[in-house]
């Protein structure tokens, strides 16, 4: 074989496919895309016997139809492409079922090997294998391997090595078909290009079938593919017309027989106790059980958020200080700030930087998520998920594997959207994968849940419960109807599959594997957001920042730092100190006081710590330190006292203009000319200016409402809240306008990451900006009916809910009933 001979690993779910690439590639493995589609590609790279192997992992697929992009992905790759040597990954328990798909692989005449994995499964059934006898009538080597357990490492090694891996010449005898096929063979073989293209036999078999991409094919490389086309409807025609079969059945009872046949030749089963029954069957009464099985849903998913979010939470608690650190290190890096003036090369930097740890902080709850959910795919669970909700979801567009997405996005307050979205790479229909897309960020994020406390906490401080309730079921019974309407209009020309779904064996994963592949996703996360997210970081910064203060507010805040500054310097000759503490140390002087404090607080309560920093301060710089703790030196004292003036005053002014520069700013002004519009939605300028803040990050609506409702000069830190001084600000607002503000809250678009990833999914600008339109329209509307409509009927907050809630349910039921015609009664 020549230098990096390229190998791709092929197998249906769940065979363990991804524990023999592990086995064979270790940790020299990566991830990305397949060019122009979300699909994604594993590859790893290996050497044995001074060979060396690049190993592609085809997505698993149950057929090499076109019915998904994860089987077209693989059809294509293996046809284009065309691999030294395709792997075939069984799972040798399920011998027969895996073959259907052997065969259609067999079939394109490619250079094959089968490796039947789990094969302690099958000695613990009692079940021989003849691996030479499968390997003659598949005319394939075979090997038998346990993948989760390392065994057969150097048995595949050594097949893959072998000299000769001649193109096989398998082929099934379809009887009656064969002289249709042959006719159709002859015509193909013809065209040169095409048959050096792919197997005329192969092709000839799939448009019997009536592939749509083998069409594809016909009339990519044949000259005559419009004929063609005719003659291959009129053979399928016939074929139908005289065996009173559908072409695509027979063909699949035919490859059924011929497993049947090569099962029965190979496989010796020894006498076991009669009406013994697997422990898989035993789990499954009450994992699939019509009551019991959503109750055990409802607790793992109850468990998954316990251990994700909250255990995840609290593992942040120590990362965000090395996030922290990182942030302290770079503005230590950069040009030190004035009294009150920063440069733009300073504040971008740090809003870059505060951006992305944004983003990196979850990064201990993805690793969380993204390793559970690899441990209840390993183990065979995540089917029966979809088969417990595929019936409901079904009746609105939806899909048994959408119930992971829209769990992880948030279907209970507390979830991300981000991953919720990676997780519909699962979803083989792509009508259903795009509609749960586009309804993902529709669920309550957990970046959402400050604003909702917010407000609940100043409008419903009575019914804190009743009124989280509302949010957290509201959406699914908006999010549905919405999935419902886009696969009868924008999707309706999407490809719907049939809901092939496999119960596999419970067993128990391995933690390599789990660990690698909670890894991957993570990774992939980072690399794909953060990159994108500083280059958009840069324009809200713009938004937020330009133009900036008006002449006659800089010449306020400047004659403010100089008296302020005077007066300090009146002080320091007043004390003495004007030779020691001439004014260019002022901010040093200022800089060292907040560098002592944060020391401090990190400290904490330790005696021993808080002793070291004093002492490390001190040798830092004797004279700051005499101010800093001043003990009986009156002069000291009170410069102490008026360099803590001067903190405070700076803190202000830098808060006032703040304050003023988002009000100034091209936000601000947006949400000021936005005003005459959402009004009657009951949103004033200051909630415009926080929701088109948070299209960045939700977590930035309430941090901008900190800005724009200032705390007085005087007061208790009760007083302070952001929530009594928003009530006192807002002292016209009612529980019905903060009602309308949550519902649109609840429906808006996605944050600048989840529009990122809706584009990297969906692999189009074009759904990104629509994911961004529909939620907007959506809440406008929502919210204006909420609270121009309960204004008019005389509504207050809870009278307003409750009636937008019923209707919402009456909604969302007769939706259901709506029936999409393009949808075969077999698979709704």
């Amino acid at each position: 074989m020549s230098d990096r001979t390229r190998i791709a690993l092929a197998g249906q779910p769940n065979t363990g496919k991804s524990t023999i690439f592990n086995l064979l590639t270790g940790t020299r493995q990566f991830v990305a895309n397949y060019p122009g589609v979300t699909v994604e590609k594993k590859s790893g790279y290996f050497q044995h016997q001074d060979h060396k192997f690049e190993l592609v992992d085809l997505p698993g697929t149950y057929s090499m139809t076109s019915y998904s992009l994860e089987e077209r992905v693989a059809r294509d790759f293996l046809l284009e492409e065309k691999p030294a040597l395709t792997i075939n990954v069984v799972d040798a328990a399920n011998l027969k079922r895996n073959l259907y798909f052997t065969f259609q692989l067999l079939e394109m005449g490619l250079p094959m090997m089968l490796i039947l994995n789990m094969m302690d499964v099958v000695k613990k059934q009692g079940v021989e294998i003849d691996l030479e006898e499968i390997s003659r009538q598949l005319e394939v080597p075979v090997v038998a391997a346990v993948g989760s357990k390392g065994r057969g490492k150097e048995d595949i090694l050594d097949a893959i090595t072998a000299e000769d891996n001649p193109v096989n010449s398998f082929r099934i005898n379809y009887g009656p078909m064969e002289s249709y096929l042959v006719k159709l063979e002859i015509n193909l073989a013809a065209a040169e290009k095409l048959a050096a293209f792919c197997s005329p036999r192969w092709l000839a078999v799939k448009l019997m079938e009536g592939d749509s991409e083998a069409l594809n094919l016909l009339k990519r490389f044949h000259p005559l593919a419009s004929a063609l086309e005719v003659e291959v409807e009129e053979l399928r025609r016939c074929f139908e017309s005289d065996e009173d079969e559908t072409p695509e059945g027979f063909i699949a009872m035919q490859r059924h027989q011929r497993a049947t046949e090569i099962e029965k030749a190979a496989v010796l089963r020894k006498s076991l106790p009669k009406n013994r029954e697997s422990l898989t069957s035993r789990i499954d009464k009450i994992a699939c059980h019509r009551f019991f099985g959503p109750l055990l849903l409802l607790g793992i998913v109850y468990l998954l958020y316990e251990l994700a979010i909250v255990q995840g939470y609290n593992i942040t608690n120590y990362t965000w200080p090395l996030l922290a650190k990182f942030r302290q290190i770079v503005d230590n890096l950069l040009p030190a700030s004035g009294f009150i003036d920063e440069s733009h090369l300073r504040g971008l930097a740090l809003w870059i930087v505060d951006s992305v740890n944004g983003l990196l902080n979850y990064i201990p709850i993805f690793f969380i998520l993204f390793a559970l959910i690899a441990v209840i795919e390993d183990v065979g669970y995540m089917p029966r998920v979809a088969f417990i909700l595929d019936r409901v979801f079904r009746r609105f567009g939806l899909h048994g594997q959408s119930a992971l997405p829209l769990i992880l996005s948030g279907a209970i307050v507390g979830g991300c959207a981000v991953p919720g979205i990676m997780a519909c790479k699962g979803i083989a229909d792509e009508k259903a994968r795009f509609a749960t897309i586009l309804i993902c960020p529709l669920m309550n994020c957990l970046a959402k849940t400050p604003f909702y406390l917010l407000l609940i906490g100043i409008y419903f401080p009575e019914h804190k419960t009743t009124a989280f309730l509302f949010i957290s079921t509201i959406t699914i019974f908006i999010a549905l109807p919405v999935a419902k309407v886009l696969t009868l209009t924008v999707l309706k020309g999407k490809e719907s599959a049939p809901f092939v779904m496999e119960m596999p064996r419970y067993h128990l994963p391995t933690l390599r594997g789990v660990l690698l592949r909670a890894w991957e996703r993570v990774w992939l996360y980072v690399k794909k957001i953060t990159s994108i997210v500083v280059a958009v970081a840069v324009v809200v910064y713009i938004l937020l920042q330009f133009p900036g203060l008006s002449a006659e507010r800089e010449i306020h805040f400047q004659a403010e730092v100089s008296r302020v500054l005077t007066k300090f310097q009146t002080q320091v000759e007043k004390q003495g100190f004007a030779e020691q503490l001439p004014s260019d140390q002022y901010l040093p002087l200022m800089q060292y006081w907040k560098d002592y404090k944060n020391a401090s607080v990190a400290a904490g309560g330790n005696k021993e710590r808080k002793k070291a920093i004093n002492q490390n301060f001190k040798e830092k710089n004797s004279l700051y330190y005499g101010f800093l703790k001043p003990k009986g030196n009156q002069p000291a004292k009170k410069i102490n006292r008026d360099v803590r003036k001067l903190l405070s005053t700076q803190k202000r002014l830098r808060r006032e203009i703040k304050q003023d520069k988002i009000s100034n700013s091209f936000l601000g002004r947006i949400g000021r000319a936005m005003e005459p519009v959402t009004k009657w939605a009951g949103f004033n300028w200051r909630i415009n200016v926080a929701l088109l803040s948070c299209l960045a990050a939700k977590e930035s609506a309430v941090a901008t409402l900190g800005a724009l409702y200032e705390p007085p000069e005087t007061g208790t830190a009760i007083d302070n809240t952001l929530e009594k001084r928003m009530a006192g600000v807002e002292s016209g607002m009612t529980p019905l306008h903060a009602l309308a503000i949550i519902l649109f809250m609840a429906l808006y678009p996605p944050c600048l990451a989840t529009m990122i990833m809706i584009k990297l999914q969906t692999g189009s600008w074009k759904w990104m900006l629509f994911s961004l339109v529909i939620p907007i329209t959506m809440g406008v509307a929502i919210s204006t009916i909420i609270f121009s409509g309960g204004s008019a009927l005389g509504l207050n907050g809870w009278q307003a809910m409750a009636v937008f809630y019923v209707v919402a349910v009456i909604i969302t039921l007769l939706t259901a009933l709506i029936k999409d015609h393009e949808i075969p009664d077999y698979m709704r």
